[in-house]
């Protein structure tokens, strides 16, 4: 296979020699083989994309909004026709199946950006409050801090939504799956994105991540990762009251009430708890069930579960790839090894490929709510099944979490969507409702602060300021 290898940065419009020679260890964790190498950014490095989206700020904020829109169009273009880059490129430094790779990791993104586009071409009139005008204007130099988990459509979502409300932008990919962002770099370039609005500094969070969160010049940070890191990316934004937008963790519930269709409820529920290897935010880790259906739902999770395919991402018959790193298969052993609920799927004797960063599809019964299990964010494939006896009792565990993201509820139309209203959470698919990438996306209490997508995605980027006349 030809290298992978990056060895540069993009800052001003160029593609610039790294102030350090070290560079990072790009691995593909279906392998454990290194994949390429990519730099390890410095201080020194984030000052000087700072200083190249400092300069071009004023420029790209000043620029028509329908000329921002043709820039995204044509960055639009130009990633589209990577595609299978990205879904090859993700699947290999990530280890997610081909399938959910070229539908997600690549189709979800150009989604996302596709909508930003006609969004910055959208003219939407002037508001106006009494003698006021309200104008919309951009909150300056974006620190976007992108997690591994979904490389580009995390990056997209931020990247997109700032260049168009006119801001500029300093990111940082994470440096376990790094190489997408390049494919994004050179469509940029393609696709005459003008020097300085888009730069890119790899490196570890460490280094990179908190030298974005604590310059002065960064007017905005907005973060997607761990509860933990993004407690400490607002510490030190805080110092100087820049702005602050985090998607952090989660935890969520999914409710299968006594009239739901039991099948397709724990199937889907399933699905979802399971998505990129259980490495997903809004994954539904949590599958609360009525006492009427508990032993039914049960078996079906574990025979559901039974089913999945581990192995190789770029097997067509595969449904489960390795988990990103050994790092963080030895954290879902570790839950594993110490949970004291009934075990249905799965665990850690279960077969597995011999190399590889793979865990096999976990399943829980009898999950005490209170329980590790049941509160902490595993990030694995790892199912936790709950018993409940009233749509009250539902709702109290559901709540029972300091996160709430995302979730879902099963029943008739009307119960459920009254369940649905009581759950403290960003996000809930009623009956399957399908993930819809122009909606409103965040979390309540402790996994977030702020919306991405869509227009709220947006706004999340723009300074609200009122003219008297």
């Amino acid at each position: 296979m030809a290298s992978l290898d990056r060895p540069h940065l993009y800052l001003g419009g160029e593609w610039a020699t790294p102030a350090s020679t070290e560079t990072i260890a790009v691995e593909n964790p279906a392998t454990e083989e290194v994949l390429a190498h990519v730099p390890s950014g410095t201080a020194e490095d984030v000052d000087r994309a700072v200083a190249a989206a400092k300069a071009a700020f004023d420029g790209w904020a000043a620029t028509p909004k329908a000329e921002r829109a043709q820039v995204l169009d044509r960055l639009h273009t130009s990633l589209t026709a990577r595609a299978g880059d990205i879904a090859k490129t993700v699947g290999l430094e990530l280890g997610t199946p081909v399938k959910v790779a070229q539908r997600v990791q690549a189709g979800l993104p150009l989604a996302v950006l596709r909508g930003y586009a006609d969004l910055a071409a959208r003219e939407t009139p002037e508001e106006t409050i009494g003698n006021s005008l309200v104008v919309h204007e951009p909150v300056g130099v974006v620190g976007a801090i992108t997690p591994w988990n979904y490389p580009l459509h995390q990056v997209v979502a931020k990247v997109a939504a700032a260049l168009a409300a006119g801001c500029t932008v300093v990111l940082k990919p994470s440096e376990l799956t790094p190489l997408v962002a390049f494919l994004l770099f050179d469509a940029a370039e393609e696709a005459g994105v003008p020097a300085g609005v888009l730069n890119l500094v790899t490196g570890t969070g460490p280094v990179v991540g908190a030298a974005i969160a604590g310059h002065p010049d960064v007017d905005m940070v907005s973060f997607t990762g761990s509860t933990a890191t993004g407690k400490a990316i607002t510490h030190a934004a805080a110092d100087r009251v820049a702005k602050v937008a985090l998607e952090l963790g989660g935890k969520s519930a999914n409710v299968i009430l006594e009239d739901a269709d039991v099948t397709r409820a724990v199937k889907v529920g399933v699905g979802n708890a399971f998505l990129n290897s259980g490495q997903t935010c809004t994954a539904w880790t949590r599958m609360l069930v009525h006492r009427d259906h508990y032993d039914e739902a049960v078996e079906l999770a574990a025979k559901t579960a039974a089913g999945y395919t581990v192995g190789d991402p770029f097997d067509e018959g595969t449904r489960l790839g390795p988990l990103v790193s050994a790092a963080q298969r030895d954290r879902v052993q570790g839950f594993i090894s110490r949970a004291s609920a009934r075990l249905v799927a799965g665990g850690l004797d279960a077969p597995l490929p011999g190399k590889g960063h793979f865990v096999a599809p976990t399943v829980f019964a009898d999950v005490d709510p209170d329980s590790e299990l049941a509160q902490e964010e595993i990030f694995g494939p790892v199912l936790s099944i709950i018993p409940f006896g009233s749509d009250d009792e539902a709702v109290s565990i559901a709540n029972n979490s300091r996160y709430g993201l995302a979730g879902g509820v099963w029943g008739s139309d009307d119960r459920a969507l009254a369940v649905a209203r009581r759950l403290r959470t960003g996000a809930v698919d009623v009956n399957g409702g399908a993930f819809n990438p122009f909606a409103p996306f965040g979390g309540y209490k402790q996994s977030g602060v702020g919306r991405e997508l869509g227009e709220y995605g947006l706004a999340e980027f723009q300074q609200v300021k009122a003219i008297q006349r």
